[in-house]
């Protein structure tokens, strides 16, 4: 599988043409606000990708381009972007741009969820963008959980500070489709304890799909997208520039530090970053340091990119490392400290020796961990065809995940799976026709995933591959923008004979052939194909340059996953037992938003409301026998059997954000999201009543507010400071899944947060480092999140302490520093001198 894999990535990226030649022109021009020059304007030319900036006077120059049509795009933050359509005709070209000062990103420019780049306020598809700055003011344990600080209806179900995996709307797992780069991310998604395997250092830009994008992604994006774009340099010719990160975080003392590259010769970007993350146990104030939680992660990645009139072409490469320890949650009866497992066979897991003090906060890694490694390789490329555009996507990808819970035999993994995935995304842009803007595109994956020497198998070794195409298309009427298309998947997944047996040696559980003694069939030889319809249709009503109107109707589809047709075994990472149905039917629901917008001098307000119909809804259940007892397979874990059934989720998302112009360094931001989540099985309703009438993993209401105050000037060696206090009210969470206790009741609680940070320079001017401090928790409250895993590791019915479960992390202060690097001095004549 490799060799082929490898063949193919050759045979894609030779695909890349040689250089034509063509007449070229430069375009060049000045910046302005009230006639003042802006510096450091980001000047982009749509399609091309080809960019600059704006320099101390507010001029700029763009050379290397052929006559003409073009579309410039002029961003910075704190102002209207705005979008220049121009025709080059001649040799040196001149277009001026003045922007309009506002807090507001409505005509940000995004890529996720369109085939064409598009301004925010022309889609009609709920989208988020969240900058770079942003994150790094709300600093946090992973990527996933600065996205869910920023975005109003995106959540998260957590494993320890180190796992999050992304819901938009009430709706996770294999649903949202998460995207490094425009790639879609391939990894063992289907595991609860399976986090999203990317350098959250060297994110720029993420952008958030609030709803079914199957028409552009296929299966996997029935709840949204998110697409995490690394950063962006401010590439300067033949100069050497980066950044180094370091970071802090007082709770589980973690360390994390990141360095950058990025160099530009002539029509060649280059670009290199190296990061590190190592963390022990976390803190709360009821179960103490919560042992399993410590974790160690490496990322290393390196980009190269040409820019030349016929298009652009870039390659690049990743690899992410994180040795991540397992929590089971046990513990002494009556001291409540947590015991660690020391036996194979004959544990009991109510009768274990205590975990050392020492242990709690060592960095070293405990000998029951998951080993997960994942290697990322791809090309994006963009030829230009007149006044159209073919853009091509391939990748290569390969996970490994070790997952190693045998205390007497260390070495031995429970769980060693390999997953192979090639993608392919080809999109044409046709020339504009009678004004409308239309795309054409097939896409889809290889897919291959292997056991290696394990134990444990939850899941077959197994085959999938997938094809889609579409048609998109959006055109302007007057003040209506309409967009909209269809597409048509076709996903086939297939499976031989699987037999497992015991290891003589080991008395553990091993792959065996058909004909070896006591060999047992585990996953009989199975293949289907899912087939699948969607689409979408919408528009925005322009009804002022300060109010929109956004209505979007959109089906989408999802093929079920692996665990759910085929698992049958034990998740050790998870201490789940996984049983699958083999007869279940493709997910397609049928979604209705609608959003009012106002953009007005003072403030920012958005209302959106959602209704979504499920068929076949797939969800997660615990087992029991006749006697509503708990099945219990492996001691020690839960089982839970899926179950497949109709649902509805309807919601609303609020935001006011309040910047008043006469007190421009103040800003207010408010947001409330709310979901329910309906489950609309009536044989089940009928039989269980009230228990069964809600879905799973359903977020409660949230509040979050934020005060932010920020200099306009410099304030001594301090450029811009700011302050925020910011608060986060959730609501308890009584509208859950109880039946077998799937789900518990969760109480409400309300967190206390603030941050400061500046940039610091010289009495020159010259930046010499960006600060962040950041506090989480203020009042080191003890509380647990309905979307905390952690909260049902619990092996008693009752505790001295009347706390059942773990809970989440305490007070947590951060520290983080970043420090540009920067030469003027060009490689060659470092090396002359």
């Amino acid at each position: 599988m490799n060799h082929r894999l490898l063949t193919l990535a050759i045979f894609f990226l030779s695909l890349v043409p040689t250089v034509t030649f063509a007449q070229q022109t430069t375009l060049s021009g000045v910046v302005s606000n009230e006639d003042k020059p802006i510096e450091n304007v980001t000047i982009r030319v749509l399609g091309l990708n080809k960019s600059t900036r704006s320099d101390a006077a507010g001029n700029y120059t763009l050379d290397r381009l052929t006559f003409g049509n073009y579309s410039l795009i002029f961003s910075k933050v704190g102002y209207a972007s705005k979008t220049l359509k121009v025709s080059v005709k001649n040799s040196n070209e001149i277009f001026n741009a003045s922007l309009e000062q506002i807090i507001s990103n409505l005509n940000d420019v995004v890529v996720t969820g369109v085939n064409r780049a598009t301004e925010l306020r022309k889609s009609p598809v709920p989208i988020a963008v969240l900058s770079k700055k942003v994150m790094d003011q709300n600093a946090s344990t992973n990527l996933i959980d600065a996205i869910v600080k920023g975005v109003p209806g995106v959540s998260a179900v957590t494993t320890g500070p180190n796992v999050s995996k992304p819901f938009i709307r009430g709706l996770g797992y294999n649903r949202v489709l998460t995207l490094y780069d425009g790639l879609r991310q391939e990894g063992q998604q289907w595991g609860d304890e399976h986090g999203i395997e990317v350098d959250e250092y060297g994110i720029g830009r993420a952008e958030v799909v609030k709803g079914p994008a199957s028409l552009t992604y296929g299966s996997d994006a029935l709840a949204g997208v998110i697409n995490m774009i690394p950063s962006n340099p401010d590439f300067q010719n033949k100069t050497l520039i980066g950044d180094f990160t370091s970071n802090y975080q007082s709770n589980n003392g973690m360390f994390g530090s990141s360095l950058g590259f990025a160099y530009r010769k002539d029509d060649w970007k280059y670009t290199f970053r190296a990061t590190g993350k190592t963390a022990h146990n976390y803190y709360n104030p009821v179960d103490g340091y919560v042992f399993g939680t410590a974790f160690r992660e490496y990322n290393l990645s390196a980009s190269a990119r040409v820019d030349k009139n016929w298009g652009y072409s870039k390659t690049a490469l990743t690899y992410y490392d994180n040795l991540m320890e397992i929590p089971d949650g046990s513990r002494d009866s009556l001291t409540r400290k947590f015991t660690r497992q020391v036996l194979d066979a004959g544990d009991d897991v109510k009768n274990r020796p205590v975990v050392y003090e020492k242990d709690l906060t060592a960095y070293s890694i405990n000998p029951l961990h998951q080993h997960i490694q994942h290697y990322r390789f791809y090309n994006a490329s963009q030829f230009k065809l007149g006044g159209s555009d073919l853009n091509l996507l391939f990748g290569a990808q390969q996970s490994v995940r070790r997952e190693f819970n045998h205390p007497t035999l260390p070495s031995q993994a429970g769980l060693y799976v390999v997953l192979n995935t090639l993608n392919y995304d080809v999109k044409y842009n046709l020339p504009d026709f009678a004004g409308i803007e239309s795309t054409i595109g097939i896409n889809g994956m290889f897919q291959g995933n292997r056991s290696k020497a394990a134990t444990d198998f939850p899941i077959p070794d197994y085959n999938l591959f997938d094809i889609g195409a579409f048609y998109f298309a959006k055109r302007t009427l007057g003040k209506v923008d309409v967009s909209g298309g269809v597409r048509l998947d076709r996903r086939n997944i297939k499976w031989e004979n699987f037999y497992v047996g015991t290891d003589a040696d080991t008395g553990f559980g091993k792959q065996v052939n058909a004909g070896s003694p006591n060999a047992g069939l585990q996953f009989p030889a199975f293949q289907k194909s899912y087939y699948g319809l969607s689409g979408s249709l919408g528009l925005t009503y322009n009804i002022s340059e300060k109010f929109l109107l956004k209505a979007n109707i959109a089906r989408g589809y999802r093929a079920p996953n692996i665990t759910e047709i085929g698992s049958n075994g034990l998740d050790p990472g998870a201490h789940i037992v996984y049983l699958g149905n083999r007869n279940f039917k493709p997910e397609f629901n049928l979604q209705q938003d609608i959003g009012l917008i106002a953009h007005l001098k003072d403030a920012d307000l958005s209302l959106e409301f959602f209704n979504n119909s499920i068929q076949n809804y797939i969800y997660q259940s615990r087992l029991t026998d006749e006697n509503g007892n708990p099945v219990v397979i492996v001691p020690g874990n839960i089982t839970y059997q899926y179950q497949q059934s109709k649902a509805r989720l309807y919601g609303a998302e609020l935001s006011i954000n309040l910047h008043p112009g006469n007190l421009k360094w103040l800003s207010f931001n408010n947001s409330l999201s709310y979901v329910v989540g309906l489950n609309r099985n009536e044989d089940l309703l009928e039989k269980h009543g009230h228990v069964a009438k809600y879905l799973p993993f359903i977020p409660p209401l949230q509040l979050r507010s934020e005060l932010k105050i920020t200099a306009n000037n410099e304030s001594g060696m301090f450029d811009k400071p700011y302050f925020k206090v910011d608060a986060i009210v959730i609501a308890a969470q009584n509208r859950f899944y109880g039946l077998d206790n799937t789900e518990t009741y969760t109480a409400g609680y309300a967190l206390l947060n603030f941050g400061m940070g500046s940039a610091v320079k010289t009495n020159t001017g010259k930046k010499i480092f960006d600060i962040f401090i950041q506090c989480d928790n203020v009042f080191n409250k003890a509380y647990q999140s309905n979307l905390n895993r952690l909260k049902y590791f619990e092996y008693y019915s009752q505790s001295p302490n009347d706390r059942s479960g773990i809970y989440n992390m305490g007070r947590n202060f951060s520290f983080k520093v970043i420090v540009p690097i920067g030469t003027h001095l060009s490689i060659s004549k470092i090396k002359t001198e």
